[in-house]
Order: structure tokens, then C-alpha cells, then sequence
């Protein structure tokens, strides 16, 4: 599946054999300022991990894969200028967080999109081609978790269509802050 998007960038999956770039996109996105409440991992944490990792990570979400799908937004010139991956979870099942899973649907994670591409519609893009991934494996809904504080991405989750569920994740080690669910229910 690809698209067009906004500045003639294209929307794909990613390819196994692309596991280096796949690094250096997220190491990228890890090093953003709002990565500390938008990212679960660390850049320090991903830095370290050894290339067998990124290249399980780029073969696991990529054009074969079938429980998860990494998409990039990739330039003329072939420059990737945002990702977003979207996992299937299955009922009958628990999530990362210890909840369990009621019904087949997508999860939404690793949203990132370089800083002088934003506002140009490539988010969008890389959302439309990876809610239409996950409704054409049957999910039921599509789900992302997003920090409390993270305002601006929840003012674009909520003009993609995803609202609250009320399900509310706290962190780790009893902090005060938490994490809200956001869904997307199938039309």
C-alpha cells in the first residue's frame, strides 16, 4: 500500500533490508523535546540496542510482517521525513500495559514526524495509511496511548477522529502522571 501525501512525499511500508534507516529515524525522534512524554523508550535505551534489534524491528513491521506495520513518509528524494506503526492486538490477550485486549484492533505507536514537515499534512497521511492497514486486517477499533501533557498530539488525535476512551494508564513506578487511551471505532 502507498499514497501520495503532502509535498509529493510518498507513504509506504518499510522494508526489511531498510533496518538502518529505521535506526536513525527513531534515534532521531528520541532526541525531539517532547520525546520524554511521547516516547516509552529513551534515547540512550535505543542507542545501545545492538543492530540484530533494528534489524528484527524493520523485518518484523515491514511489507511481510502481518502483526505489525511501520510506515514512512519518504521524499523525492528519498529522505523519510515521519513514521507511524501500527500493532494488531488480539482478544484474548493483554497489552504492554497489563490490560487486557476485548476485541481485534490496531494500536498506534512511534508517531513521528520531522520538525520543519509538520503542519504539511504528511501526519495525516501516514494516519490515513495506517487506520486503513489495520481496517483492512479487521480491527475493530484503533487505538493510540498519548502522555496527559501532550496537548498539540492530542489536538491532532482528536481532528483525526480518535476521542477518549476514559481508559486512563498510569506510568511506572506510582508517578502522578498518566497516559489517556484514544480510540478510533470502525464506521
Amino acid at each position: 500500500m502507498s499514497t501520495v501525501s503532502a509535498q509529493g512525499h510518498v507513504v509506504r511500508s518499510v522494508r526489511a533490508e531498510e533496518w538502518a534507516a529505521v535506526k536513525e529515524l527513531r534515534l532521531l525522534a528520541l532526541r525531539d523535546p517532547v520525546a520524554p512524554i511521547a516516547y516509552l523508550d529513551t534515547y540512550e535505551e535505543a542507542a545501545a540496542r545492538p543492530d540484530s534489534f533494528w534489524r528484527d524491528r524493520a523485518a518484523g513491521s515491514g511489507g511481510e510482517a502481518v502483526g505489525a506495520r511501520q510506515f514512512v513518509a519518504e521524499g523525492a528524494d528519498g529522505a523519510w521525513a515521519g513514521t507511524l506503526t501500527v500493532l494488531m492486538e488480539e482478544p484474548g490477550t493483554t497489552d504492554w500495559a497489563g490490560f487486557p485486549v476485548e476485541r481485534r484492533q490496531g494500536h498506534v505507536v512511534g508517531v513521528y514526524v520531522r520538525p520543519e514537515h509538520r503542519g504539511s499534512g504528511l501526519t495525516e497521511a501516514l494516519f490515513t495509511a495506517g487506520v486503513e492497514w489495520a481496517w483492512e486486517r479487521g480491527a475493530q477499533r484503533v487505538r493510540l496511548i498519548v502522555h496527559e501533557d501532550n496537548g498539540r498530539a492530542q489536538g491532532f488525535y482528536r481532528k483525526a477522529g480518535f476521542v477518549p476512551s476514559g481508559v486512563v494508564v498510569p506510568l511506572a513506578d506510582g508517578d502522578e502522571e498518566c497516559e489517556l487511551e484514544f480510540v478510533l471505532e470502525r464506521a
